[in-house]
Formats: C-alpha cells, structure tokens, sequence
C-alpha cells in the first residue's frame, strides 16, 4: 500500500487547501508545503524498501477495479520508476517554496495554485507507478488538467492561447494512444482473457503489422509529450506563458512521462516494432538536439530559450533510450533525473529575474552580476549543469548518452556530439548578455536573491554537484532495471572489440 499511500498524500493535501478560504492564501501555502514534504519523507522510505540488486519490479500491489474490463488498480516501481518518482518528490517542495510569493499569483487564487500543483505531483506518482495499462492511461490524460488550469487560469501573456494548444496536442496524442490500448484489450480478450496487466500483455501473440500499429499509437502519444521534434511546438508557447513553479513541474517532471513510457510500454510491450521504428526515431533524435539547440541561440525571450534547450536535452534522451545499449539507455534515465534538476533552477532563475524586472526579453538585462551576485552564481551554476559541464551531475548522463550510442551509430553520435558544442554557445551568450557588461538603468536596482529564494534553490544545487561527483547512488538503482529492458527487445551490447597486440606483431616481424 506504499505506493497507493503515496498517491494519495498530496490528492488529500490538495483537497484541504483546496476548500480553505480565500483570506487563508498564507495558511494554503504552509499547509501545501507541509504535505509535499510529507511526500518527500515517504518516498525516502520507499528507496529505502527498494532492494536496489533486483531488476524486476517491486513494492507491488494490485486490486481488481472495473473487473468486466480486466482492468486492475496495479502499482509497482522498477528502478526506473522509482527513480522518476523521487525527482517528482524532490522538485515539487522546491517549486511551492520558490512560488511562495510569486508576484504573477494572486492572492485569492493562491490556494487553488497550490492545490493543482499537489494534484499534479499525485497524477505523475501514479503514472510513474503504474503496471496497468488502462490506469496509465486515466492518469496519463489526467495530467493535462491540472497543468490546463495552472497555465490558463494563472499564468501570465497569451495564456489561454498557451493552455488551449497544450491541451490540443496532448489530448490528440492521448486519443491515438487510447486506440491502441483498445486494440490490447482486444487481443488479450481473444488470448485467454481482458487484462491491461503489464507483465499478462508482455506476453500477448501479435502479428508484425498488428504490433506496428499499436507501438505507433503508444509512440505519437510519449513523443508530444516529450517533446520530440516536430510535435514539439506546444512547449515553447507554455513555458513562455505558464508561472515558473508551472514550467518545471511541466517540462521537468511531466513531460518525462513521454521518455518514460517509451520504455516502459513502447519497448516492452512491442520490442519487434521498437526495434523497426529504430532508425527513424534516432534520426528525429539527432534533428531535434541540433534543432532546439539552434533555435535557443537566436532566442530573445529567457523562458523560451529554456524550453527550446529542454527540446534539446530530450532529444538526447531519447536517443539514448533507442540506441539500444546498456550505457546508452542508463544515461538517459539518469538524464531525466539531472535533467529535472538544472531546468528547473534555470527556470525558477528566469522567473525571478522577470519578477524584478518585469520583461523576459534577454536584451532587457545587463550587468546583473554587479548588483546580484547570488542570483547571477546561481544562474551560472544551472546554465553551466545544463551545458554539462564536467563535474556537474547531466555531464555523466550525456557522456554515457553518447558513449553508448558511438558503439551502436557512430554518425548518429557525432551529430549529436555537436549538440554539446551549440549548448555551450546559448547558455554563455545567455548569460554574457544578462549579467555581465555595464548595468543598465532597469537592473540597477534589482534585488539579490532572499534567503527563501536562495533556501528553495539549494537542495537542486547540492544534488546536481553532489551527483556530478559521486553518481553510483543513482546509478546503482537504475542499471538493474536497464538490463531486463533490453533482454526484452533482443538487442544486446555490441560485442566489444579484442584489442590490437601490437608487441605481438613486431615480434613475428622480427622473426621473419
């Protein structure tokens, strides 16, 4: 009942502030806070009860729900999962705290602001946790509430626009996707009996064409939400009007869900037809690091650039997910993680340099650092985890991104090593153009950071270089889980190659 308890902590926090009154916008706030934390402490718990040496899944239960459907309320974590929900779990105290006076909320509203965003950190848990199909499915599309109502009731510009043409794209995916879990319940009702179980569909009989299909269905679906180029025009437009707490639940923690379900039901469930779509899906892979990357350098507008540099970074992701190796597909679930943490101290940055400001536009900054030197280190600090620096925690994924994908496409590897190279380009144009250089008459008297902004920021610091060094904790619950992955879709490592024996062969030279 773990995973159900934590399921329902934060819905049932959200109630409570949900139905406090209006005047109460201070004791909503505590409250919220309260309950995320409460989270974070039963989702320790949880790595604690994990047994890190077993790949399979883990802390299970399962309970029969609508029983004419085969459908079961199912939970269980691999590493994997477990892994996606600690970052849930870890960012979403770290967005309420940094929201706690969010000049872009108002105050008769903070209590339904926060109460979404509870909601929203439930819906991605149970996401995360899901082995059934059909509650992956209710909790993948009720995702798209919360965040409808975060950005069109609370954020800020063209924000009905921004919420409508999220919603579209999301609900157009979810609706192919829902043909497909359709075409499973069919199958598995021809093959013994409904079921939407994870490991009862894992073993479904499907013809070539049939299991093409269905991955098809599942793979538009993750591929909007990732963001995959070029389903991928929704973000930008929601990062650009959404409140900063919204953008990092969204792109950090939700739009996660699309590489996650990549693994855990395209590759799982249709490995034949993974395995097919394999050389395509690289290809838009590779388009989209260089595409987002390209795109954020001429970008002129803060929470733009972040977006387009999130298209980027997800491309990477999925790059490694599909090149099909051990090293490649470890580094992108520890991606996801390190991924999470520096977007979101890049975004709540930008929202805290447009708060004082008043503009997002990048050339409406100059000279920050002289004035606000805390808030200018932070920035550098994600700017430069973003940018994988050595030594901060997303350069160990991208490496292993990269490295295992050299041994599987060699020039799918090399294009997207020329993604880092262009990351380096927009993240110190970025900040060479906000914070340093002379002070401008708008940013001469921009506060630093408060001891509270500066509170909710270091627990990303402190894991994104503490990971950078030491990552073997992470890593140790997400190889496991890897293995088993790849023995499903029949795709090992390469066979490494013998080494030259070079004194070998100089001495049947000498000989000669």
């Amino acid at each position: 009942m773990m995973l159900s308890l934590l399921i329902a902590v934060p819905l049932l926090g959200a109630l409570v502030v949900a139905l406090l009154p209006r005047s109460s916008h201070v004791t909503a706030r505590y409250v919220a806070f309260g309950v995320s934390i409460l989270t974070l402490v039963m989702s320790v718990a949880l790595l604690r009860e994990f047994d890190i040496d077993s790949g399979g899944y883990q802390i299970t239960e399962q309970h029969e729900w609508i029983g004419a459907l085969g459908v079961h309320w199912a939970l269980g974590v691999n590493g994997i999962g477990l892994t996606m929900i600690f970052l849930t779990t870890v960012l979403t105290p770290i967005v309420l705290l940094a929201s706690w006076r969010d000049k872009e909320l108002d105050p008769a509203r903070t209590s339904s602001y926060f109460a979404w965003m509870l909601v929203l950190e439930a819906l991605a848990i149970g996401v995360f946790a899901a082995t059934d199909v059909f509650v992956f499915y209710v909790l993948f599309e009720a995702t798209l509430i919360p965040l409808y109502f975060l950005i069109g009731a609370h954020g800020g510009g063209q924000r009905s626009y921004a919420a409508v043409k999220f919603l579209i794209y999301n609900l157009v995916g979810g609706l192919i996707m829902l043909a497909s879990v359709v075409g499973l319940y069919v199958l598995s009702s021809q093959q013994g009996g409904a079921t939407f179980l994870h490991e009862d569909l894992m073993g479904l009989e499907m013809s070539q064409t049939t299991e093409r299909l269905l991955f098809l269905g599942f793979f538009i679906a993750f591929a909007i939400k990732a963001p995959l180029w070029p389903l991928h025009t929704w973000l930008p437009d929601a990062a650009a009007s959404a409140t900063p707490g919204t953008s990092v639940l969204m792109v950090s923690v939700v739009d996660k869900i699309g590489t996650f379900g990549m693994i855990r039901w395209c590759l799982e469930l249709f490995p034949g037809a993974s395995d097919w779509a394999s050389p395509v899906v690289i290809t838009l892979a590779v388009i989209s690091i260089l595409y987002g990357a390209l795109l954020a350098i001429g970008q002129d507008d803060l929470r733009r650039l972040i977006a387009l540099t999130s298209v980027s970074h997800f491309g990477f992701i999925i790059l490694g997910i599909f090149a099909f190796t051990t090293t490649s597909m470890t580094g992108s679930v520890l991606y996801m993680f390190n991924h999470g943490l520096s977007t979101a101290i890049l975004f709540l940055v930008a929202g805290m340099m447009v708060a004082r400001r008043g503009s997002a536009r990048i050339s409406d900054f100059g000279g920050v650092q002289k004035v606000a030197p805390v808030l200018s280190g932070v920035l550098l600090v994600g700017g430069l985890s973003s940018l994988s620096l050595p030594g901060l925690a997303p350069f160990v994924s991208e490496f292993l991104v990269l490295a295992g994908t050299f041994t599987r496409s060699i020039p799918a590897a090399a294009f997207a090593t020329l993604g880092m190279v262009l990351a380096a380009v927009y993240i110190l144009l970025m900040y060479q153009r906000t914070m340093t250089g002379p002070v401008t008459e708008h940013t001469a008297l921009l506060p630093d950071l408060s001891r509270r902004e500066v509170g909710a920021l270091s627990p990303a610091i402190v894991l994104i270089i503490g990971l950078g060094f030491v990552p073997q904790p992470l890593l140790s619950v997400i190889d496991p889980a890897v293995e088993p992955v790849l023995s499903t879709v029949g795709i090992g490592d390469p066979p490494q190659r013998a080494p030259i024996d070079l004194t070998h062969d100089e001495t049947e030279g000498a000989h000669e």
